[in-house]
């Protein structure tokens, strides 16, 4: 694992983009799995700011971690967001965004789902396995939508199951941990001091937070994990041998 804390989001947001286009400029194409929140739409708007020309978004192939099951016009889809934010503003071919469909039931949307990812991904150990995951955390410890009250949804041999949202009830159709780990580059981005705490319990007190939340679970078995947040959100952690 890896940790890097940048001073504000904006720093955030560059420092993931030039990790990513590394690990772009060495591959021929490259699976990238796109997460919601408000720290992704600050992204998004620096790539089709600052990055429309300089990457090669036509060697990108779009998939998302998790999405609310509601229709792709809705405000809280996760899909509508990187679209307004991202797609309308920079040239990616259609052909290479596969969203969720989140306006469909929610158990067969999880099973056809995952045979997309077992279609469109290379596979490892017969999981498929994305090139970079993008993740984030909630205050809360939950990663994609894999909640603490429903952690066993975590080590579910599905690749793609459906989560419910602790207070709304909402359901949401997320990645299991199954895939998660299976992927070549996880990073989770973090941002804001409502999730230092949980940041602190996760990275100084794994083994225990590992029973309790979802997020501190990420363990890729490629060892490939880096932290993305902001001093804000790190502002709690006992000592910082960490920076850009």
């Amino acid at each position: 694992m890896k940790i890097k804390i940048a001073e504000d989001i904006a720093s955030l947001n560059k420092a993931f983009t030039e990790w990513m286009k590394t690990i772009l400029s060495q591959q021929e194409e490259i699976t990238l799995a796109l997460s919601g929140g408000s720290t992704p739409k600050s992204l998004f708007d620096y790539w089709a700011k600052h990055h429309a020309t300089d990457i090669d978004w036509e060697k990108i192939k779009f998939f998302w971690s998790d999405e609310r099951c509601v229709p792709p016009t809705d405000n809280e889809s996760n899909y509508k967001m990187a679209k307004e934010h991202l797609f309308d503003r920079i040239a990616i071919p259609e052909e290479h965004i596969f969203r969720i469909y989140g306006e469909n039931d929610p158990e067969k949307e999880a099973k056809r789902y995952a045979e997309v990812l077992k279609r469109e991904i290379k596979t490892v150990n017969g999981i498929p396995s994305f090139d970079i995951l993008m993740l984030g955390m909630g205050e809360d410890g939950h990663t994609a939508s894999i909640f603490p009250l429903q952690i066993h949804l975590w080590d579910s041999e599905e690749l793609c199951i459906v989560g419910t949202h602790p207070i709304t009830g909402q359901k949401r159709i997320s990645l299991s941990g199954k895939t998660i780990n299976a992927a070549q580059n996880v990073a989770i981005l973090v941002a804001g001091e409502a999730k230092a705490d949980k940041v602190k319990e996760i990275i100084e007190s794994k083994e225990t937070a590992q029973k309790r939340y979802p997020a501190a679970k990420v363990s890729p078995t490629s060892g490939n994990l880096v932290w993305f947040m902001d001093r804000e959100a790190a502002k709690k952690l006992a000592a910082e041998p960490y920076s850009f």
